[in-house]
C-alpha cells in the first residue's frame, strides 16, 4: 500500500535524523529472492508475525542492554525504494517479472505494526525484544536492516555497561574510540550506545553533534614535541578578572611556581630539570584554554618531568583567577603512576597553600578495558576518569550478538523452527511477555505466554517452565508484574503507540534497570543466570507443536 494514496505521510511521522546508509537495499540478496517467491506465489499480504531476539548473553555475562530500536522505527517511517534501486533489484534478479517491480514501487510499512520492549532496557536471551506483524512480503525485507540496528547497538551498548559496573558509579568515562572504530559508521554507533549504556562523554565531534553527547578530549603527544621552548609562545594574551595578561608574564609566573616546586622540602628529591619543550607546550595549551585545562604529562616523564610541569603551570592559572581540571596519564604503571601523582598535587596543596590543588582530576587511558580496570581496582589508584576506547567501541572480546528474525506465526497459524541444536528451536505463535519482580523489588522471572492467556496477576501463583527441559520449573508468586512488548509502530492503523523517547531519557532507563538488577546477575565472575521462561500452556504448544512438524524416522 502506498503512504501517500492512503492520505497518510509515512515519513512525516517520526522526528530526528535518520541514517543515511541504512535503505532498504541494505539487505541480503535473499531477502529480495523471498519477496520475488512470496509475490510470484501470491502470498507477499498474508499476514505474518516475526520476532527478533538472541540466544546467549554476550561477553560471558547474563545480562544484554537492548539498544536500536529508535533507528528501526526510523527507518520503518522512511522505508521506501527509489526508481533507482528497484532499477539495481531488477538487474539482481535475471528473469524477473516488470510486475514485480510495480508492487516494490507501491511497498512501504503502512500495514507494519511492531512491539518492542523498551530501548535501553535490561533484556534476556529467548524474549522477543521486537515483534514485527505485516505482509510477509515487506516484513521479509525488514529482517537484515533490523538485525543490522539492533545487533551492534545492542552489543556496544552492553560493552558500555560492562565496563561502567567494574569502573563504579563515581568514575567519569569517556569515549575514545573514532580513530579504531569499524569505519566512520560504527564510530558514530559506538558513541551514541556507549552514552547510552552509561558512559559520560565522547571524543568524537560528529557524533557530540548529532546527539548531543558530551564532548571531552585533551592534547596529544605530538602537540607536546611540537614545542622546542617558551620562546615560540608570542602574541598570545591571557584575559584574567585584572584585565589582560601577556604571555611574557605568564611565563614568568610559571617559572616562578616551578621553581618553588624545585625547592620545596617535600618535593625536591623527585626532580631537579624538567622537559622544557614540555613547559613550553603545557604554558601554550593553558594560555589557550585556562578554563578547561588538562594536560597529557607522559611525554617524556611523568613525574621528573610531566607533573611538576603541569604543577607549574596550573598554579599560574591560578595567579590568574583560573582553576586547572587535571592531568591525563597515557602509558606505565597507572596504578603507582596516579597515586604518585594524587600525592604530588596534596603536597603542593598543603606545603604552597593552595586549598582544593590535591583534588585534581586524574585520567587514564592507554588501551584500557575491563579485565585492566578490575585490576586497577584491587592494586588501589587514585584515578578519577577513565578513557577507554579500542576494547570498547570494537567489542574485543566478541564480534557479535546474534540477534536472530524468526517467524512464528502465518495467516493465524503458529509456526516452529527445529533444529537438533535445542537453543536453536524458536518459541512458536504471537505471544506477550511479562517481567515478574519479587519481594525486594529486583527482578525474579520473565515469562512468555500466549497472545490470549490471561496476564500473570500480583499475589497469585504462577508456574514457570524452561521452554525445552521440562525438570526446570518453578512457582511464583510476583509482588509486580510488568508488561514488557509496547507498540512503537502501527503504520496507518488508528491507536496509540509509544512515542520514541529521546537519547538522555534511553539512557537513564538503561542506568534505572542496571541499578535494578540483583547483584550476583551482574558479577563480571560466575554470574547467576536470570531465569526466562514460559507459561504451562505455552510449554504444552511448543511442545505438541514440535511433535506434529517433527518428521518421524523409521528403522528397517
Amino acid at each position: 500500500m502506498d503512504s501517500k494514496e492512503n492520505g497518510l505521510e509515512l515519513t512525516q511521522t517520526i522526528d530526528g535524523p535518520t541514517n543515511p546508509m541504512v535503505t532498504p537495499l541494505l539487505n541480503d540478496l535473499y531477502q529480495f529472492t523471498m519477496a520475488y517467491a512470496y509475490w510470484k506465489a501470491g502470498k507477499h499480504n498474508e499476514r505474518s508475525v516475526f520476532d527478533l531476539y538472541f540466544r546467549k548473553n554476550p561477553f560471558g555475562g547474563e545480562y544484554t542492554v537492548f539498544a536500536g530500536l529508535d533507528e528501526c522505527i526510523k527507518f520503518l517511517a522512511n522505508f521506501k525504494l527509489s526508481d533507482d534501486e528497484i532499477d539495481f533489484v531488477r538487474e539482481s534478479l535475471p528473469g524477473s517479472e516488470e510486475a514485480f517491480c510495480d508492487y516494490l514501487r507501491g511497498l512501504d510499512c503502512s500495514d507494519v505494526e511492531v512491539y518492542a520492549i523498551p530501548e535501553g532496557s535490561v533484556v534476556f536471551p529467548k524474549v522477543p525484544l521486537m515483534r514485527v506483524e505485516g505482509p510477509v512480503g515487506v516484513v521479509q525485507l525488514l529482517e537484515t536492516p533490523f538485525l543490522n540496528l539492533v545487533n551492534f547497538a545492542s552489543l556496544v551498548a552492553t560493552n558500555a555497561a560492562r565496563h561502567r559496573f567494574v569502573a563504579g558509579k563515581s568514575k567519569s568515562l569517556l569515549e575514545f574510540g573514532a580513530r579504531r572504530a569499524q569505519g566512520p559508521d560504527g564510530a558514530i554507533s559506538a558513541s551514541k550506545y556507549c552514552y547510552l549504556g552509561g558512559f559520560d562523554a565522547t571524543s568524537n565531534v560528529a557524533a557530540a553533534k548529532l546527539f548531543g553527547i558530551p564532548l571531552r578530549g585533551t592534547h596529544s603527544h605530538a602537540f607536546v614535541s611540537s614545542f622546542m621552548s617558551t620562546d615560540e609562545i608570542v602574541d598570545k594574551v591571557l584575559h584574567s578578572s585584572d584585565g589582560k595578561t601577556t604571555c611574557e608574564d605568564f611565563v614568568s609566573h610559571v617559572q616562578t611556581w616551578l621553581k618553588k616546586i624545585q625547592y620545596s622540602p617535600s618535593l625536591s628529591g623527585i626532580f631537579s630539570e624538567t622537559n622544557q619543550s614540555e613547559l613550553a607546550a603545557f604554558t601554550s595549551y593553558a594560555l589557550a584554554f585556562p578554563k578547561t585545562f588538562l594536560a597529557l604529562v607522559d611525554t617524556y616523564d611523568v613525574m621528573k618531568s610531566g607533573i611538576p610541569n603541569f604543577c607549574a603551570v596550573a598554579l599560574a592559572l591560578n595567579d590568574y583567577g583560573y582553576k586547572a581540571l587535571g592531568i591525563r596519564l597515557d602509558s606505565g604503571d597507572l596504578a603507582y603512576l596516579s597515586t604518585e601523582a594524587r600525592n604530588f598535587f596534596c603536597t603542593v596543596e598543603r606545603e604552597l597553600k593552595i586549598p582544593g590543588f590535591g583534588k585534581m582530576v586524574v585520567t587514564a587511558s592507554n588501551d584500557l578495558n575491563e579485565e585492566t580496570i578490575d585490576a586497577l581496582n584491587k592494586q588501589g589508584h587514585e584515578v578519577d576518569a577513565f578513557g577507554i576506547g579500542t576494547y570498547l567501541v570494537t567489542c574485543y572480546s566478541q564480534a557479535a550478538l546474534g540477534c536472530v528474525f524468526k517467524l512464528v506465526e502465518i495467516n493465524n497459524q503458529p509456526r516452529i523452527k527445529l533444529s537438533e541444536d535445542v537453543t536453536k528451536v524458536s518459541i512458536p505463535c504471537k505471544k506477550r511477555s511479562y517481567r515478574l519482580y519479587g519481594k525486594e523489588g529486583y527482578p525474579l522471572v520473565d515469562i512468555m505466554t500466549g497472545e490470549n492467556e490471561p496476564p500473570p496477576k500480583v499475589g497469585e501463583r504462577l508456574l514457570c517452565r524452561h521452554p525445552f527441559n521440562e525438570s526446570k520449573r518453578a512457582y511464583v508468586v510476583p509482588q509486580r508484574v510488568e508488561e514488557l512488548l509496547k507498540c512503537y509502530w502501527r503504520g496507518s492503523a488508528d491507536g496509540a503507540r509509544e512515542e520514541l523517547p529521546s537519547l538522555e531519557e534511553i539512557r537513564n532507563r538503561c542506568i534505572k534497570q542496571l541499578a535494578n538488577m540483583r547483584p550476583d546477575h551482574m558479577r563480571r565472575l560466575n554470574p547467576t543466570p536470570y531465569k526466562v521462561s514460559v507459561s504451562a500452556k505455552l510449554y504444552d504448544f511448543i511442545h505438541f507443536l514440535w511433535l506434529n512438524e517433527a518428521p518421524v524416522g523409521e528403522l528397517q
